[in-house]
């Protein structure tokens, strides 16, 4: 990379123009700077989600769908085979309050659960439309909702406000990225 060279380089070529190292480096560091800005961005917001806790990274993702749900959708269910969460989301609709909540603390917290491991085999996409979907089930009161007095963390205020700066292609990645690592895949190592 042309930022390792330690001191300033020119290079005449002779009356056309003069080119310095230094020069080359803000010229092309620019030009390559919104890619890098974007992934960092990407990354650093699922970073500090994932540094969350389990019920901040649940409010996050109650937040995001709830708020932005409209532009999710079609990138989430269009794409997702949503029957092979239908049973999933069948089981917690069953189950009480206190067990629906603590299923969805046992898929942010990884926990080794029957319910975490069929999660897990989900693909990226059909996980995130299980979230859309759930959120929607939240919002219809079929599934335990969101305390209205629920106080979100500094840093989970912080991901959220990030999350609606994201373009939507980010926006899709930072939710597919958290979404996807939630559960437990049974096929790993």
């Amino acid at each position: 990379m042309l930022s390792v060279i330690p001191s300033v380089q020119t290079i005449d070529f002779g009356a056309i123009m003069t080119f310095t190292t230094d020069s080359a480096q803000n010229r092309f560091s620019n030009t390559f700077n919104y890619s890098t800005q974007a992934v960092d961005a990407v990354a650093s917001t699922v970073a500090v989600f994932t540094s969350l806790s389990v019920d901040d990274q649940l409010a996050v993702l109650w937040y995001a769908y709830t708020e932005m749900g409209r532009s999710i959708t079609p990138a989430a269910t269009g794409a997702a085979r949503l029957q092979l969460a239908e049973g999933l989301l069948n089981q917690i609709k069953q189950m009480t309050h206190e067990e629906q909540l603590q299923v969805m603390r046992d898929l942010a917290a990884k926990k080794n659960t029957q319910f975490c491991r069929s999660y897990g085999i989900l693909s990226a996409n059909t996980k995130l439309a299980f979230w859309y979907e759930l959120s929607e089930l939240m919002v219809k009161g079929f599934v335990v909702p969101m305390p209205s007095n629920y106080q979100l963390s500094r840093d989970g205020v912080r991901v959220l406000e990030t999350l609606k700066e994201l373009d939507f292609g980010q926006q899709i990645t930072v939710l597919r990225k958290v979404v996807t690592d939630m559960g437990v895949d049974p096929l790993a190592d």
